[in-house]
């Protein structure tokens, strides 16, 4: 008996008048199965839903050849929740099929900026799908046509963010092209009103937070909210163990020298302990690098001050403007001899690290500001101290001297908490980074607040009483390790 000829079709097929009665031979003979209107597939293991799930497109493309996708799919991307996609064709037409239902509204063909895209479909232009989404939508159980008009405001907020101004004028341009041929004269005034309202020229109601916040005068970045509730979420969970700090004013002020040396040792400004004792106790700064040397001291001076290291910002917090003006004096007092960097002031031009890109300048403020509200809702030495120190390291305000300033940040939290400051050993660096960088780009939290938990425990076992001794600790310790070959041991009185 002849192999039916329908088997070496592809997974999903349209029967035509021709190939009928051979569908329906294979139908019988249970070598297909339909899925839709003259939709059939030689896939008979796997659940149909499946089936169509992996041949979305295709399938959207053989029942609706030429048609539009639009509305709120051109915008996401895929189907609502409960499987619907939405196109503009010659006719209203809904289509179902197993785990997915065909949505097309009447309406005009493809338009000027409009792609082709698969199996004969066309992909309205985004400012096609914006008009389309400021159209009214008919309420009903099933999802919406159209995306609600916040979510509108926060990718125009993100257009901006990524592409600049010129982006969203050239949106609106676009659309007010095709507005007569979708009859959208309303939708595009609304528009218009939106983004003018983003460029200052408008004054619109707005009701996302991205949107408000851009009108406000302080952009953020929504990327490392996200990032900043995950930390939270993180904190909410992690039960800190209380290290008290000693009271000894001889034992505070070795642990003040060997953290200003490793904080800035960790960031490229390399002495020998030697050399860094003989800047901070005896002033003898290098002639060749007096920068260098200022970079330390500054560090030194900052954490050695009761007064600045006592204040917690909780007591502030409440209050943005002094925030940020602390954040600045802070900046400004930690490079005070290198003008070059703009001690105090934030940046304007972005910075990086690695493949890590941080806060555009636009949205530094902002995004320093949403950050404090999470911050104010901590009451935990070791929380505030973790959170405000990634705080600072992920915006990275200024030109230089982010990491220093952070960490002076996260020990101000700890010593105004009574509790044990942290000091990051070059050895840990490594650790360090790397616990950042999970954070950052995985939204992982725990290995950070473990890698600070390891440190702080590292650095209470340690006496500082006696600065020789505790140098031959961190010795021992494997503290001053720079080859990237040895680990940071803790001292035998932590085990």
């Amino acid at each position: 008996m002849a192999r039916n000829p329908i088997l070496s079709f592809p997974e999903v097929f349209l029967s035509t008048k021709d190939l009928s009665s051979r569908v329906s031979r294979a139908v019988a003979n249970k070598e297909a199965r339909k899925l839709g209107p003259r939709l059939y597939t030689i896939n008979m293991a796997d659940p149909a839903d499946v089936v169509v799930r992996r041949n979305l497109w295709l399938i959207v493309g053989l029942l609706c050849p030429d048609a539009v996708v639009g509305h709120r799919t051109a915008l996401e991307g895929r189907p609502t929740h409960d499987g619907s996609v939405f196109l503009t064709g010659p006719y209203t037409r809904t289509i179902e099929l197993p785990g997915l239902t065909i949505r097309m509204v009447k309406g005009p063909g493809p338009l000027a900026g409009d792609a082709q895209f698969i199996g004969g479909l066309w992909h309205a232009s985004q400012a096609r799908a914006f008009l389309e989404n400021l159209k009214p939508s008919r309420r009903r159980s099933a999802a919406a046509r159209c995306v609600p008009r916040e979510q509108l405001e926060e990718r125009l907020e993100r257009i901006l963010q990524a592409s600049g101004p010129d982006a969203l004028n050239e949106l609106r341009a676009q659309a007010s092209r095709i507005t007569p041929a979708l009859d959208a004269d309303a939708e595009y005034i609304r528009l218009s009103e939106i983004v003018g309202t983003f460029l200052g020229t408008r004054s619109a109601g707005l009701g996302a937070p991205l949107a408000l916040a851009r009108a406000a005068g302080v952009p953020y970045d929504p990327g490392r909210i996200e990032v900043f509730q995950t930390l939270l979420a993180q904190l909410r969970q992690w039960q800190p163990i209380s290290r008290p700090a000693s009271g000894d004013e001889e034992s505070l002020r070795n642990l003040v020298f060997v953290d200003a040396y490793f904080s800035n040792y960790i960031e490229g400004t390399e002495f020998t302990i030697e050399e860094a004792a003989q800047i901070v106790f005896e002033n003898r700064v290098p002639v060749h690098r007096p920068e260098d040397a200022h970079d330390v001291l500054g560090t030194f001076r900052i954490l050695s001050r009761s007064d600045v290291m006592s204040r917690s910002a909780i007591e502030y917090s409440h209050d943005p403007e002094q925030f940020l003006g602390e954040l600045r004096h802070f900046h400004s007092e930690l490079l005070s001899q290198r003008p070059d960097k703009r001690p105090g002031q934030f940046k304007v031009e972005p910075n990086r690290a690695g493949n890590t890109v941080f806060v555009d300048p636009d949205l530094v403020v902002g995004t320093l500001l949403k950050g404090l509200e999470f911050y104010r809702s901590l009451d935990n030495p070791f929380a505030r101290a973790a959170f405000m120190m990634f705080l600072v390291t992920e915006v990275h305000p200024f030109d230089d001297g982010n990491g220093r300033l952070a960490r002076i940040l996260m020990n101000i939290e700890l010593h105004s908490g009574g509790e044990t400051r942290i000091i990051i050993p070059t050895v840990y660096r490594e650790d360090y980074f790397g616990a950042l960088r999970v954070l950052t780009r995985k939204s992982h939290a725990l290995p950070f607040l473990q890698m600070l938990d390891y440190a702080q425990r590292f650095t209470a076992a340690i006496s500082f009483r006696d600065l020789p001794g505790a140098l031959a600790v961190l010795r021992d310790c494997n503290a001053f390790d720079d080859t990237g070959d040895l680990r940071l041991r803790l001292p035998e009185s932590a085990v």
